[in-house]
């Protein structure tokens, strides 16, 4: 090895790139030990070669480990691998000259405008390697940059590599020069790698739950992006074009409703085909233009409880009791029960979301100047808007004893165990399932009424009847602020007990 140069190797006065090839690749690069490029008796010429060399003998090697994977039946991770400088220059000029052709096939008052004698006076001084850092990073300075974000180029600006790299993507017209001349681009000597579908879509939620979301996309995303390879009969998503994906929603609509195909099948492929080309994995979306008309669903009746109904589910959940057992394993979980009984009046006065009360913690229930307040918070599970808000409890849900309840509770979750099971979702929301379930089960759930937001439904109808201010209501339900007026000042715990304190109490 030479000097402290990585990769450096000199032979009897005449130099190498050189990297050591993996024992797993081997096979998948003829058997040799090592790659090889020569770069002539010149130490400093050597030098200045290297990392060319090098990305291309590396842009082998992440080919060889693609085919290694694919072998070993592995999924196998968008590829992203270094390029040299000619490399790049070469994918450069034909993607602009694509781009130029394309343009002027479109549009045929771009065709009529002249050549920019500036331009290309400014380029050919780039060549040359006349020009400052700071003009060729105006030139392709932006290009230089998709190419690093694509994983071709590590060269950053300032450094010797960078300026190389700048001066040779400034080639313009017939690439005749030395260094583009008869070259062939890598993609045309082997196959392009496979993209995995699955591998996007485990990609895409890892970053979304890098920001805390995702959980519930992946539980119902999943089964979806796996519907979709079976139909394609393929994992590549390079092979899934805009006609597979109108054939696939045709033959879907045959067993689901419209609705269903568009808000959750197209919905699902549309966001992650969407990550891919945003972060340079797919060139296009083949899903992007597919469209499904979907009629208005008929509207017979109110979306929230009317007051009789929901005084009757009231009167129906407060009076609830499970039933008794001998056999612990046949016996309701206590938190399951509670849950059945406090969770219906809690919604009715406050407007939350069903999950967002059983997971209310004992600690989450507190008196602050007098007034009892429950807390919702991402700290007990999953919060929509990703932020707290304080609630104050109507006096009917402290004259039913709800407080009480609290006190005598363990600390912990009030409404749940806090067990996870195998499925993605976590125990509030497998608990607020049970709730719906049995409530439509008994059979006092009005058909066309949730039985979980038609009690966001009719609070927010309620406030409007005893004239709350909107911005009020929608801070203790946890609604976003609609303009950005709206989100000056803060809604507090004084302002939001004056507006539940309107609320008038159920006969119940």
């Amino acid at each position: 090895m030479a000097g402290k140069d990585k990769h450096l190797l000199n032979r009897d006065g005449r130099y190498f790139a050189r990297i050591v090839v993996p024992k797993g690749l081997r096979p998948f690069l003829e058997n040799k030990t090592e790659l090889r490029v020569a770069l002539g008796p010149d130490r400093r010429l050597a030098q200045a070669r290297l990392h060319s060399a090098v990305a291309g003998i590396q842009g082998l090697i992440a080919v060889a480990e693609r085919k290694a994977q694919a072998a070993n039946g592995k999924p196998i991770v968008p590829g992203r691998y270094l390029l040299p400088v000619d490399q790049i220059a070469l994918r450069n000029y034909n993607e602009r000259l694509a781009f130029d052709t394309e343009l002027r096939n479109s549009n045929a008052i771009y065709a009529r405008i002249g050549i920019d004698d500036q331009l290309i006076e400014l380029l050919r001084e780039g060549v040359a390697g006349r020009l400052e850092d700071d003009t060729l990073k105006t030139l392709v300075g932006d290009r230089i940059d998709r190419y690093r974000r694509l994983g071709n180029t590590t060269a950053t600006f300032g450094t010797l590599e960078w300026r190389t790299l700048a001066c040779a993507m400034c080639f313009t017209g017939k690439p005749e020069h030395p260094l583009l001349a008869n070259l062939e681009p890598i993609e045309a000597k082997e196959e392009q790698e496979p993209v995995l579908l699955r591998s996007l879509f485990d990609l895409y939620i890892a970053e979304l739950k890098a920001n805390g979301r995702g959980m519930g996309a992946e539980k119902r995303w999943r089964p979806i992006i796996e519907d979709l390879i079976s139909f394609a009969r393929t994992k590549d998503a390079r092979k899934i074009t805009k006609k597979t994906i109108l054939e696939w929603k045709d033959f879907k609509l045959k067993s689901l409703a419209p609705r269903t195909v568009r808000d959750v099948y197209l919905t699902a492929v549309n966001a992650v085909f969407n990550w891919a080309v945003s972060n340079d994995f797919l060139d296009a979306n083949p899903a992007t233009t597919v469209k499904l008309r979907v009629t208005q669903k008929a509207v017979t009746r109110p979306k929230g409880f009317t007051r009789e109904e929901a005084t009757e589910i009231l009167k129906f959940t407060l009076a609830y009791k499970p039933k008794q057992s001998d056999n612990p394993q046949t016996q309701e979980n206590p938190q399951t029960s509670a849950a059945k009984k406090w969770s219906a009046l809690i919604c009715a006065f406050t407007g939350a979301r069903i999950s967002e009360i059983t997971q209310l913690r004992k600690e989450d229930i507190r008196i602050e100047d007098g007034i009892p307040v429950l807390r919702i918070t991402p700290d007990a599970g999953k919060v929509k808007t990703r932020q707290y808000r304080d609630v104050p409890l109507h006096k009917q849900i402290v004259e039913k004893g709800f407080l009480d309840f609290v006190a005598a509770s363990a600390d912990g979750p009030l409404f749940h165990s806090n067990t996870k099971g195998k499925g993605v979702a976590g125990p509030e929301q497998t608990v607020s399932g049970r709730i719906s379930t049995w409530l439509q089960k008994e059979g006092i759930i009005p058909e066309g009424v949730s039985p979980s937001h038609g009690w966001r439904h009719a609070f927010k109808t309620t406030g409007r009847e005893v004239e709350i201010d909107s911005r009020i209501l929608d801070a203790i339900a946890g609604h976003a602020a609609r303009t950005a007026g709206e989100q000056y000042g803060d809604v507090t715990i004084i302002a939001k007990k004056k507006a539940i304190d309107r609320f008038p109490s159920f006969s119940i």
